[in-house]
């Protein structure tokens, strides 16, 4: 009886640390309210999407390779490669300039092979996630270094800017862009094969395969879809209208933080779009609030530390009820 109470009573607890990130983002909400009187209004509501928009993509490509297990490092560099990648194709210095489906799809390409590669070596060569990234991360943001000549380069294409700079309804083009992509991967994760693989695989890869499942196949195409995700990650984050090798730079620490908040498990299996979402906002009404209050963004630096802290202790407070 009394083991039978204890299940019941580690299910609720689950359950409620399933909903934390919501809670804690409405907690957050009702605060920044009360805190600034500018917080509820559509034009800062507006600026805090557009500005976490970058940041909801690679996260929620991060969020599929954490759920095999693995991490990427190398999301920022890609974003910054594929911002002046992109650029570079637009303003001519290909000669002559390229329309924006070929450019957008090239980009998208040599982004992706950056993926690729990565997934290829934690895959099949069974390299280490975190070393493989990391050479990825250093290699990619090299090459938009190159390619940039450490320079910014104007993006003149008219579509462009107005994607950046415009709305629809008053909702801006990339948080209706941002917002689509977590619809898809939401679903995917809930309702696809794909995505159920991709979860079991975290929690036990050995017993996948040997169930006939092609694990290689899962591991390498999540970091290709991370790729694929920074690619317009990097487009968005160039906001200003120029291609910029210097963009995204720590992108990949909020990504992983963004995760671990919405209660994502590093060791894979566990893990969803919403409260990665969740995670994300919280990271952004952290630094919109403390900017509304002029408060110096070092502070805010120290609050995602003591966060992601609390955040990964009651993961392991989890997994210790469940152990016994």
């Amino acid at each position: 009886m009394g083991k039978l109470k204890s299940g019941l009573t580690g299910d609720l607890g689950e359950k409620l640390r399933a909903y934390l990130p919501i809670a804690v983002f409405v907690i957050l909400v009702v605060v920044s309210s009360f805190l600034s009187k500018n917080f509820f209004t559509l034009q800062n509501i507006f600026n805090l999407l557009r500005q976490n928009s970058g940041t909801i993509l690679v996260s929620l490509g991060m969020l599929l390779v954490i759920l095999t297990g693995g991490i990427d490092l190398s999301v920022g560099s890609i974003a910054a490669f594929s911002s002046v990648l992109f650029a570079t194709l637009l303003d001519g210095r290909s000669s002559p300039p390229m329309a924006l489906p070929l450019a957008l799809l090239i980009t998208l390409l040599c982004s992706m092979a950056f993926g690729a590669l990565v997934g290829y070596l934690v895959a099949f060569q069974k390299m280490a996630a975190f070393v493989a990234t990391l050479a990825s991360m250093t290699a990619a943001r090299g090459v938009a270094y190159m390619i940039s000549h450490a320079k910014t380069i104007p993006i003149s294409n008219r579509l462009v800017n107005i994607f950046n700079k415009g709305s629809y309804f008053g909702v801006p083009f990339s948080v209706i862009l941002a917002l689509a992509f977590f619809i898809c991967v939401a679903l995917i994760l809930k309702f696809t094969s794909y995505g159920r693989f991709v979860q079991a695989i975290g929690s036990n890869e050995t017993a996948v395969r040997l169930s006939g499942i092609r694990t290689n196949f899962y591991i390498m195409s999540v970091y290709v879809i991370s790729a694929f995700m920074c690619t317009f990650a990097g487009i968005i984050e160039s906001r200003t209208g120029v291609g910029d090798a210097r963009v995204s730079q720590g992108l990949e620490l909020d990504a992983i933080a963004a995760c671990v908040i919405g209660g994502a498990s590093l060791s894979g299996g566990k893990g969803t779009a919403v409260n990665t979402l969740m995670g994300v906002l919280i990271l952004g009404l952290i630094g919109n609030i403390m900017a509304l209050m002029k408060v110096a963004p070092y502070p805010q630096q120290v609050i995602k530390g003591v966060i992601i802290i609390v955040a990964v202790l009651l993961q392991g407070k989890d997994k210790n009820r469940r152990s016994h």
